[in-house]
Order: C-alpha cells, then structure tokens, then sequence
C-alpha cells in the first residue's frame, strides 16, 4: 500500500483504519493496546490486544477507564471525556504520515489518578503532527482498578497499563511513521507523577529516550501501609471484605461511588493516623511503593541512577493551586493563622509561614497558602528532580489567566493549552479567559517540540549553580534561581 494515499496502517493485531486530518496528517483511534481488563483479567497484569480480522475502524475514540463524571466549575474549567465500555485499554495516534520515521510523543493524562482519558479534545495531537512529530495518548486504569492493592498481586496496575501501551508503541509505531528509537513520554499533573515513577521501574528501562513532566515529579507515591489503609476503607465503605476478588465482584459504578464517598472523607479529615501519606495531597488512589513493581520512592531511585540515559524537561506553573482554590472561593476565606498551621504541617515552621506573608505584602492570606501550597505539591518537587539529573531543563509557566477577573492566574493545567497549540479549542476557554496570546503558544509548543526531536528545549540546562530555568510569560526568558529565598526555606527543612 501507498504511504502516501492510504489511511490503513498494520498493527502486530491486525490492520486498522485511520482518517485523514483537515490540517495535514492522519488520525487513528481507539486502537487496542491490551485485552479489555475484565473477568480474570480485572485486577491483573495488561495482556496483548486480541487480534481481529479483517480491517478494524479507527475513527472513534474507544471506551475510557471507569470513573465519575466532573460536577460544576469542575467540569467547566476541565472538560473530560467518558465512553462508556469495557476494552478501555486502548490509544489514538496522530501522525505527519506512515511512511516516515518521526519523532514520537507519548502523552499520559492528569486527574489525580482517578479521572481522565486520552480521548478529551484538548489533548489533539494534530498540531503536533503538522509539525513533524507522531503522538500518541493513552487510556489507562484508574482508582482502585489501577492502584488499589492490599500487600498481594500485582501492585499498580494502571502503571502497567502504561508500560504496555510503551511497549504496543515500541512494536507498532514504525508502522504509523513514528521512530521507535526516539520515542518521548510526557505527562501532566498525576500524568507527570506516573511519568516520574516510570523513571524508576525496571519494567519501563529502555522503552523512551526523553521525558517531559508537567506540574508532576517523583515525589508522589505511598507506603504498603497507606495503601492497605485506603483499600480496607473502600471494602467497608462497599459492605465486602477486604480483597480484591470482593472489589472485583462489584459493578464499577459501585466502585466508583465508593472511591467519590471515600475521597471526600479524606478531604474532609485529613489525619496521617487515618490515611498515611494521603492526608497531605488528598489523593487517595496513586502508585504505591511495593518493592517489586516500583521498587523504591522514584525520586530516590532517580538519584541512584535510575534512567540516567533519559533527557528530561520538567516544569509547573507559577500558581498552581490557585485552581482550587478561586474557583470555590475559599481563597478569600483563608485566615491568617491556617497559614502559618499549613507551612507548619510542611515542614516549613512559623519563619516559613513569615516569608512568604513578607514577600506578599498587599495580599490575602490565601494568596501565600496558595503559593505554599504550590510549591510543596509542584515546584519544588520539580526543582529537586532537576538536581538529582544534572542536564535537566526546568520551566516556569507564569502567564495569568484574565478569567475569574484575573485572580486564576498561572493556573494548575493553563499550560496544556499552549503545549498543544489548541488556543482555539473552546475546552479550554475556561481556564484561558477566552483569550491568550497565540505568540505565547507557538513559543511553547516550539520548545516542545525541540525538546521532542532533540532533546534541546532551547534554554541551558538547570545546575545548582545558576539554577536556570525558562520563564513562559507574554514575554520569556530565562530567569536564575526565582524566588530563591522562599526555595531556600524548604531546603532547610
């Protein structure tokens, strides 16, 4: 067949059928990666896809991992997709052509681990593939049917999930044009976590050349203990016992009511006592520590050498959780004494808490526990994977949103718009105000797509030295060491 004329690309399953992009490129969905997760194969390792005869359609986005529907601003500021279905392991490629050899983007979606899909409209690879490069985003399962483990079987199976479609795109892309031997994967928010545990797992040594973490490092992860805590809780939330065949007998959107009420009792009384590592971040389903799977904390794993080939470009954004707090309105309720209890609870003392109250002057208290709160959840997390892999490049996104009359800000997920060069995918108005500056996202999109084809994103490399790092803005440049003094409080800690 024709590279040049043919939508059909073969698979090591069997032959499917994309469509061709209005812009340039084509597009394939809903591919099979794995065996759909069901029956024996619930809570088990990721098998390969079941081959089909014939040619398989791939216009339509396939079915997405179990989980709860977004509710209010929520739902505004993030839209998700959700198909319903059992084969939810499954991908879409976008591609400049078949019969190329490009640079490929694998790209794992955020939602704390609990929502999210490879299928929502702001995460489109075709500017990417107008510009040379094949991406590929993936669905992967969530909440307890990705990461519940109570100390047997297979721990975090949504990880394995990923290291499956890592290795689907290792055996198949060529055959979409893309290059197995230049292969980046990039993730945001918990997308970025996972990626940050990817660095770390054995299973995953050998399937990507670059990785790309936005707003989400390698300091994410529980305890066998924490775990076992949130999975006995799910069971006698569910009336079961404490086992995954119990867990497993149950509808999923039983289960999914089950993680929501869970979720909010975590939120709710956030005791270490009760939830572990938890009770800081509020996730209750994320990857565990087993020992085997993920053999150690990843950020120590890195700092041993783990992945030491892997080029690597990490970032957040300037006021990350200001997400979470504006549109709710708690960020105009916060008293000033919670601050100081906040830095506390982090680690940073009362002088802490002072700091950042000084260099905020003229604003609320909830202005400086929204900072506090971004930089123990993103950015120092981010800088201290930068210091345990000398030559990686760090980036700040600090343009502000004009939405909620400006108090967004650079915002949690305001980057992806820019990433993708999707300005005008009405998803993401919401979090852009409705309007941004399109200069800003060709600037973006093109360090990414540098970094992606050479592992360059067009700024030095950050060292403890001048701690360099590229500052996204309406204007960008580079800036040294920002905001030092208030870095310096937790490297006291």
């Amino acid at each position: 067949m024709s590279a040049s004329s043919t939508t059909q690309a073969v698979t090591t399953a069997g032959i499917v059928e994309g469509e061709r992009l209005p812009e340039a490129g084509l597009v394939f969905r809903g591919i099979p990666y794995a065996a759909p997760p069901v029956g024996e194969l619930h809570f088990a390792e990721p098998q390969p896809p079941v081959p089909w005869e014939g040619v398989r359609p791939a216009r339509e986005f396939g079915p997405t991992s179990a989980q709860a529907p977004s509710t209010g601003e929520a739902a505004r500021l993030l839209p998700n997709t959700i198909i319903p279905g059992e084969d939810i392991l499954n991908l879409n490629v976008w591609t400049p052509g078949l019969g190329g050899r490009a640079p490929v983007l694998v790209f794992i979606h955020g939602g704390s681990f609990t929502s999210g899909s490879g299928a929502v409209p702001g995460y489109d690879g075709r500017r990417f593939a107008r510009d040379g490069v094949v991406v590929v985003t993936i669905n992967y399962r969530l909440g307890a049917h990705g990461f519940l483990w109570f100390g047997e079987g297979p721990a975090n199976l949504g990880l394995l999930d990923q290291i499956q479609a890592l290795r689907w795109v290792r055996e198949n892309i060529a055959a979409f044009g893309g290059d197995p031997a230049s292969v980046t994967v990039c993730g945001e928010s918990a997308g970025a976590m996972s990626v940050g545990c990817l660095l770390a797992m054995p299973a995953a040594a050998g399937l990507f050349q670059r990785a790309i973490l936005q707003s989400g490092a390698a300091h994410h992860a529980v305890s066998p203990a924490t775990a076992r805590k949130i999975g006995t809780r799910l069971a006698a939330l569910l009336g079961v016992e404490p086992t995954r065949e119990a867990i497993a007998a149950l509808p999923l959107d039983t289960v999914v009511a089950a993680q929501v009420a869970l979720a909010k009792e975590v939120s709710a009384r956030p005791s270490p006592r009760r939830w572990g590592e938890v009770a800081r971040n509020i996730m209750p389903f994320e990857p565990v520590v087993d020992g085997m799977v993920l053999p150690e904390f990843p950020i120590n794993a890195i700092g041993a050498g783990a992945s030491a080939g892997v080029q690597l470009l990490v970032g957040t954004n300037a006021e990350e959780t200001r997400l979470f707090l504006v549109p709710t309105g708690i960020i105009r309720k916060v008293p000033g004494f919670f601050v100081g209890l906040k830095a506390h609870a982090y680690g940073l003392g009362i002088a802490g808490a002072r700091r950042y109250r000084r260099n905020r002057l003229d604003a609320l208290p909830g202005d400086a526990l929204s900072a506090i709160m971004t930089d123990w959840m993103y950015r120092i997390p981010a800088l201290r994977l930068a210091e345990a892999r000398p030559g990686t490049h760090v980036y700040e996104f600090a343009w502000r949103s004009p939405a909620y009359d400006g108090q967004l800000g650079a915002c949690h997920a305001l980057e992806l718009a820019f990433v993708f060069d999707l300005l005008d995918e009405p998803g993401y108005d919401g979090l852009t105000g409705g309007s941004a500056p399109q200069s800003l996202a060709d600037t973006v999109h093109a360090a990414w797509v540098s970094f992606i084809c050479t592992g360059d994103p067009g700024w030095p490399a950050y060292d403890t030295t001048t701690r360099t790092e590229m500052r996204f803005d309406a204007v960008s440049a580079t800036i040294n060491d920002s905001r030092g003094d208030e870095r310096e409080m937790w490297d006291r800690r």
